[in-house]
């Protein structure tokens, strides 16, 4: 069997967020956010495009400029009126650098997404659950507008619409209960069965970060995670990839292939992972050592898979032969 893994650079673009989840360790006040400037980003993508990356992931906060508008001044300082525009730009100059941009911008109207998709060759968005219960005073995703399964759902359903190659996931071990968690399953294969647009699921585990309201709560356990990669298996088609993050489960390679991942998603040579500070990426060579002594293979890949290139306006499609 051959697994794949996408060579990338993390663009970060901003970690300011309008939303509070319990469990996030990326989204920071403004005192201390942090939005990379342009000179910052073109240095990023230069650097990654000379170590071999293929995808320039960016990935930032849920619409900041709703809810900072200290951010909407920088913005407005550099020339552009909006994060989507400021988003625009990057992927301009990530394709002049000769990288294929993927966005996750968190919640995007129909009428954004339709202008990134001429710089993306895909787009994402993170479904995490359908559990309205988490969003409930207490739960993980009560200060989190955006994060309501009705907003979340009614993104994935227009991009789908739009024609949009898309990667969405579920966050397993963070609350949610086990008809949950199949409920999100099952929601995102009714949306495939409609669409055929997602080209990927993450199954990503949840891991405590320091410093925010759940730092106590119990990491996902291994069986959990497998648990999860199973039933996604099961219940997906097979064009669909299904990818667990290996910089969140180090020694865990066999029972990821053995529960039926055939993705490990982005490394990057270059950028941590900014969602997961703590949480290394897994050095190439060890974990193509790792595949190889299963018997199976390690290749890289483009952020948009074969079957949807043919999806992309002309001018990307030529980008990805």
């Amino acid at each position: 069997m051959t697994l794949t893994y996408s060579p990338k650079v993390f663009l970060p673009l901003t970690n300011l967020c309008r939303n509070s989840c319990d469990y996030c360790a990326f989204r920071q006040k403004p005192a201390e956010s942090w939005t990379m400037s342009p000179e910052e980003v073109e240095g990023v993508l230069g650097d990654g495009a000379a170590m071999g990356c293929t995808e320039a992931l960016f990935c930032l906060g849920d619409t900041p400029e709703t809810s900072f508008a200290s951010y909407r001044a920088l913005l407005a300082g550099w020339g552009f009126e909006s994060t989507v525009d400021y988003l625009l730009w990057g992927g301009e100059v990530a394709l002049r650098a000769g990288l294929l941009p993927h966005t996750n911008a968190g919640i995007l109207s129909g009428g954004d997404m339709e202008r990134l998709a001429r710089v993306n060759v895909s787009l994402g968005l993170m479904l995490e659950s359908v559990s309205e219960r988490l969003c409930e005073p207490g739960g993980p995703h009560a200060a989190a507008p955006d994060k309501r399964p009705s907003v979340r759902l009614a993104m994935l359903e227009q991009a789908g619409v739009l024609g949009i190659p898309f990667t969405t996931g579920v966050l397993v071990g963070f609350g949610e209960t086990e008809e949950e968690l199949l409920a999100t399953l099952d929601a995102i294969v009714e949306l495939h069965a409609r669409h055929g647009h997602i080209q990927e699921l993450i199954v990503q585990n949840f891991v405590p970060h320091s410093g925010t309201r759940m730092e106590e709560h119990p990491p996902c356990s291994l069986e959990r995670l497998t648990r999860a990669i199973r039933q996604a298996r099961r219940r997906l088609p097979p064009e669909v990839s299904v990818q667990a993050p290996p910089n969140l489960n180090p020694g865990t390679t066999a029972d990821l292939i053995e529960a039926g991942i055939n993705d490990f998603g982005g490394i990057s040579p270059l950028t941590p992972d900014y969602i997961n500070r703590e949480q290394a990426w897994p050095h190439l060579d060890t974990l193509r050592a790792q595949v190889e002594a299963l018997g199976h293979r390690l290749e890289p890949r483009l952020p948009v898979y074969p079957g949807w290139v043919s999806w992309l306006p002309e001018e990307l499609q030529a980008r990805c032969a």
